[in-house]
């Protein structure tokens, strides 16, 4: 046994187990919660023999500290087939505590999860948040369901839409947070998907501000048309002009609604599949280590068999790395759809500034409502140049987005 070894082994009589922040660990259990395997820092950090672990529920690790309503999430999302990360707090057999985020993945047969310490500045504000949580349920008697309600509405405040894109977020701190207190190089797919997710966030305020600028810009051509009937007969020039411009504002409309409005809009599609690369490339990262931990290691695992292990845990590094790669595809994908969509959009604008000089012209003729026309006219020069400039922006973030995947 190395020193190193010793000093790991050597543990406190009350507080925190040891747990070294290089270190990893994964648990295997059945789709009830059952152990099944593990890797020999389990065993050690929990303070269990193999014959206790295997075959007992993975709740004999849960420290009363942890708030139901976390569980009750954990569970409501790997029954529906999906991966989860949580920061969680164990309980040791000697009653040490240790804390973790999870990673946890439906198997075969099950789930497996693995961890890593925790160590960036959001942990601290996590560790706040369940207390909160945990009081409510002692105090007010929230039920689990109530309780993960809580935290959502914790998560939403601090600007998350839902509990997936928050974790994306707190499992990239924690691995760039490892990285730089183990003194490694920053991880450059972590910090290239962060970097393409903040981007997707700002496509999604963009859009939500070309929707509003457009939606301001609706009651021109009805304003043209009133003005149109008070200055001419039917049919005439600013008549004509008004109802171009109708026209080309319900195309941009029939745009919008194909484009910008609802969940799945290629901006939401694009941020969502950024969210998931994002996420998935993480937790591969902590797989891979896992692998490599477990050939590393040269401890009994009671009766657990290494190689299959392994071989379990190549599969989901496998099945996870692939699933990034598709997610990759899907974003490159949305984001050449945003381009060409934003050039439909150009070329409509081209259509209204010849509108308006035409209409610059009309208003000149006729001096007795021109002074309302020019007003008019000098609003759509506002918007159009407002909503340019969001297009060539759109178009920009589409292109860096699409940049970082070649």
């Amino acid at each position: 046994m190395s020193f190193v070894d010793r000093r790991l082994e050597t543990r406190p009589s009350n507080g925190e187990a040891p747990f070294a922040l290089h270190e990893v660990f994964f648990s295997r259990t059945d789709d009830r919660g059952v152990i099944q395997a593990g890797n020999y820092v389990f065993k050690r950090v929990a303070n269990y023999e193999w014959d206790e672990l295997i075959g007992a529920p993975h709740k004999v690790i849960r420290h009363p500290d942890m708030p139901k309503g976390v569980f009750q999430l954990f569970w409501d999302t790997l029954k529906a087939g999906d991966s989860i990360g949580a920061y969680v707090k164990n309980k040791a057999k000697d009653g040490l505590y240790y804390w973790v985020f999870a990673v946890v993945i439906p198997c075969k047969g099950g789930f497996l999860s693995a961890r890593i310490r925790p160590s960036s500045k959001l942990f601290e504000e996590v560790k706040l948040a369940y207390s909160q949580m945990l009081q409510a349920e002692n105090n007010a008697g929230l039920d689990p369901e109530e309780s993960s309600e809580q935290l959502l509405q914790w998560i939403r405040e601090k600007g998350f839409e839902n509990y997936h894109q928050f974790a994306t977020h707190a499992l990239s701190e924690e691995l760039l947070s490892r990285d730089v207190n183990l003194e490694k190089p920053k991880d450059a797919k972590i910090t290239d998907l962060r970097k393409m997710l903040s981007n997707a966030e700002t496509l999604v305020t963009e859009t939500q501000g070309l929707v509003k600028d457009f939606d301001a810009m609706h009651t021109i051509p009805h304003n043209l048309r009133v003005i149109a009937s008070r200055i001419e007969p039917s049919g005439g020039p600013v008549t004509v002009l008004s109802q171009n411009y109708g026209a080309m504002s319900r195309e941009m409309s029939d745009w919008f609604a194909a484009h910008v409005m609802g969940e799945n809009s290629n901006f939401n599609t694009i941020k969502l599949a950024v969210t998931n690369s994002l996420f998935v490339e993480g937790m591969a990262r902590i797989l891979n280590e896992c692998d490599a931990q477990l050939k590393t290691e040269r401890r009994g695992l009671g009766k657990i068999d290494m190689e299959s292990e392994r071989q379990i845990l190549s599969d989901l590094v496998k099945n996870e790395t692939d699933r990034a790669h598709k997610g990759v595809e899907e974003v490159d994908h949305e984001a050449e759809r945003i381009m060409r969509a934003c050039q439909v959009m150009h070329r409509q604008f081209l259509g209204l500034s010849s509108t308006r000089v035409l209409c610059k012209i009309e208003s000149a003729r006729l001096p007795e409502s021109g002074e309302t026309l020019s007003d008019i006219i000098d609003q759509l020069g506002v918007f159009q140049e407002r909503i340019s400039r969001r297009l060539d922006n759109i178009t920009k973030l589409s292109n860096e987005i699409r940049m970082m995947e070649h």
